[in-house]
């Protein structure tokens, strides 16, 4: 893996990329920059990405056998001769409720990503760069192949994802956080101090420059987790990336086992990061994949059964997290999330109300994953690098599901969807509380979001659980949760 991270490298990737810019059937439509003073600067935020190199099986075993370099002229060929009934007996035998992103959808955004970043001064990735049901399909197509095999594959599609994103933002640094997916074992399966989090330390910290770089590579291999310090002109701030794949419910260890104690490590290195960056007034931005509270679209839809007792589903195992960040929301200028696809907003709340900390802006980021039936978007944040302030942003969002032929263009702006100045604290809240007192989702900004959450696709159907829905925004825990849902059917 290390070889592929060579300077050279990534030069022979960035020129390919350059040169083919012509022979793509991709049209993108000049944008605006999102509102922002004179001094802002832009940023990119990607997530879900979900690469599928299973999409025409019958290069599966080139893919395996290749270096990383030769991917996109494999990828690139014309496709096997069955590759329509090698994919439906695939689909078939790990099924799932979609499609991820094809060697087409991702070209496609990544041109899209050219067009639109080229200016953004660092780019964030919150996690999930390999497609659903991966070891099942890996098993399938390789049937006597090993967990060393399997880990190389793995890897190998990391660094392919990876170096393809940085081969579209030339000179911009790339900040990744490792999803559910990303594993050498399974979904929601990882081991702590893994030779795997050892070798993609190496692909995620790449951007990372002298100690700053050895550190997080020691971090990383330990949990997958690191501190960065966010380049000028952006001032006195640092990018806390962690892997709260550790954290979930759903978690286990890739022989099966429970293990608390990664998580317990990673909250006490998070803590340890606020307080020293709460000692030198730095300010704070906080990325990881799964978020934290209330998984509100599985759990809203059996509502009623909460109010006989029924517990809520949780995205996480304990409210550690969601507790930690609330207590440094003077530290903590900005949380992102994403896992859910959706284009969302969230607010951790201190438990402490009279305490000093303010609330934490959560903003999770839709997907380049078409799989849930939504049409692949990142976001162009607008920030104000003096304060760490995230002041605007964009979801650039494709026509189409396949990335052939797109059109990608905005879909909203917050700002002026929402008439807000900035994305904080404050103006999160005071969203919130609109919706909350709208319980028939019929105001602009209630009807905006519904139409914006799922991106292309309008779900003011969704208002038929509207208040369960709102009550996940603010509340973390599960009995406060449960009270919020409840209080409409007293």
């Amino acid at each position: 893996m290390e070889s592929v991270l060579k300077a050279g490298r990534f030069c022979a990737y960035a020129s390919a990329f350059v040169l083919s810019l012509s022979a793509m059937a991709v049209r993108i439509p000049a944008q605006a920059v999102a509102n922002g003073g004179a001094n802002s600067i832009q940023a990119l935020f990607v997530s879900d990405i979900h690469f599928e190199p299973f999409r025409d099986p019958g290069k599966a075993a080139q893919l395996a056998a290749a270096p990383v370099e030769e991917w996109n002229a494999i990828l690139a060929a014309p496709a096997s001769a069955d590759d329509a009934a090698q994919w439906t007996k695939l689909d078939e035998a790990c099924p799932t409720r979609g499609y991820d992103t094809s060697y087409a959808l991702y070209q496609s955004s990544l041109h899209a990503i050219h067009a639109q970043a080229g200016e953004a001064k660092f780019a964030i990735v919150s996690g999930d760069l390999i497609a659903h049901s991966f070891s099942c399909k890996f098993a399938a197509v390789f049937p006597k192949g090993t967990p060393t095999e399997y880990r190389a594959f793995v890897e190998k599609t990391i660094v392919y994802v990876m170096a393809n994103l940085r081969a579209a933002l030339p000179g911009i640094p790339v900040y990744a956080a490792l999803g559910n997916n990303d594993s050498d074992c399974g979904d929601y399966q990882l081991d702590a101090n893994s030779a795997f989090l050892k070798e993609s330390g190496q692909v995620f910290a790449a951007d990372l420059e002298g100690a700053e770089k050895a550190q997080a590579l020691q971090d990383f291999a330990a949990g997958g987790y690191y501190s960065v310090s966010l380049r000028a002109p952006v001032e006195k701030t640092r990018l806390l990336v962690l892997d709260d794949l550790f954290m979930s419910e759903r978690y286990q260890t890739c022989g099966g086992k429970e293990d608390q104690a990664p998580a317990a490590a990673q909250i006490a290195w998070l803590k340890q990061q606020l307080n020293e960056a709460r000692d030198k007034k730095e300010k704070v931005w906080v990325m990881a994949h799964i978020p934290p509270g209330v998984d509100s679209y599985s759990t809203a839809r059996k509502w009623m059964a909460l109010c006989a007792g029924g517990k809520p589903k949780m995205f996480l195992s304990s409210e550690a997290l969601p507790k930690v960040l609330a207590e440094y929301g003077d530290v903590v200028q900005l949380a992102i999330f994403a896992h859910t696809h959706m284009d969302e907003v969230r607010l951790l709340i201190p438990a402490n109300a009279a305490a000093a900390n303010r609330p934490v802006a959560v903003k999770m980021v839709a997907s380049i994953s078409a799989i849930d039936g939504n049409n692949p978007s990142f976001t162009m944040g607008t920030i104000d690098p003096a304060h760490a302030i995230l002041e605007d942003y964009r979801v650039i969002a494709a026509s189409n599901q396949t990335g052939i032929n797109a059109v990608w263009s905005e879909e909203y702006d917050f700002a002026k969807t929402y008439h807000e100045t900035a994305f904080t604290a404050a103006a999160v809240e005071n969203l919130i509380a609109g919706f909350k007192t709208d319980s028939a989702a019929q105001t602009s900004a209630s009807q905006s979001y519904l139409r914006y959450y799922m991106t292309g696709v309008d779900m003011r159907m969704m208002a038929l659980i509207w208040h369960p829905y709102v009550c996940s925004l603010t509340n973390t825990t599960a009995d406060v949760y449960r009270e919020c849902v409840c209080s409409m059917v007293k």
